[in-house]
């Protein structure tokens, strides 16, 4: 095992993934090998239907590979029962969506000791309010999202995402449904969190800009790994885009 291996936070060696079967039978991975080292944040990115989404899902264990091996740290997660890849999700993986997946009737500090409160888990009182300081969430904690803006309420699934401590956070467009000044602040604050705290983030994207706040941004076309780009800008990430055809 290289040093390398060592310091992956997650890692997938050749996965595929098909959905159907026969003549009806859709690739949407096609031997897809990538690592994701620790406190870093990666972008993946790539045209409609490139296997984005589903290469995050599959690496954060949300959905079976077809063949191939991931892991989360040192554990390998395909395989794994489904009690046991939950609890591992639970302890070890935190999720930011586009769609924030908030529940309404709940407040904003609920919503956020949720994941921890199904699991019957304490969260470290410490650790939560730096995390809601940093997401400067502490005078909105009593509202419900309804109240929120669509900026607060994904600093809200970010704060959730971050209360458990988990080794790495996968976010799939998680500025996809905000404006360009919630998105900046969104995406600072992810920044911030791999450069305070030292966390690993893996954001799926199609924005150039988004892109930009990462440390690496990989492309995929046709299920497949076709290049990467460190030290991005929103420039050399459009012209790689460029030549993906989108």
């Amino acid at each position: 095992m290289t040093s390398t291996t060592l310091a992956a936070a997650a890692r997938a060696a050749n996965i595929t993934k098909t959905y159907g079967s026969g003549a009806s039978a859709v690739t949407a991975l096609g031997g897809v090998s990538i690592e994701i080292p620790t406190a870093t944040f990666t972008s993946v990115m790539g045209p409609s239907g490139s296997g984005k989404s589903t290469l995050m899902h599959c690496m954060a264990g949300l959905d079976s590979v077809t063949s191939g091996q991931a892991w989360i740290g040192g554990q390998e997660i395909t395989g794994l029962p489904d009690r046991q890849l939950t609890r591992l999700r639970g302890d070890r993986i935190g999720f930011v969506f586009q769609a924030f997946n908030l529940l309404p009737f709940l407040s904003a500090a609920d919503n956020i000791t949720l994941p921890m409160d199904i699991a019957g888990r304490s969260a470290d009182s410490e650790w939560l309010g730096t995390i809601i300081d940093t997401v400067g969430l502490r005078d909105r904690l009593a509202h419900r999202p309804s109240e929120l803006s669509g900026g607060q309420q994904q600093r809200v699934a970010i704060a959730r995402a971050l209360a458990a401590q988990p080794q790495i956070v996968f976010a799939d467009e998680p500025t996809g449904n905000l404006d360009s000044k919630a998105s900046a602040d969104v995406l600072d604050l992810l920044r911030q969190c791999v450069r305070e705290f030292g966390q690993t983030i893996v954001m799926v994207t199609h924005d150039p800009v988004a892109a930009s706040y990462s440390d690496r941004v990989v492309f995929l076309a046709d299920g497949a790994v076709v290049g990467e780009l460190d030290r991005p800008t929103p420039q050399t990430v459009l012209d790689r885009m460029k030549t993906l055809g989108e």
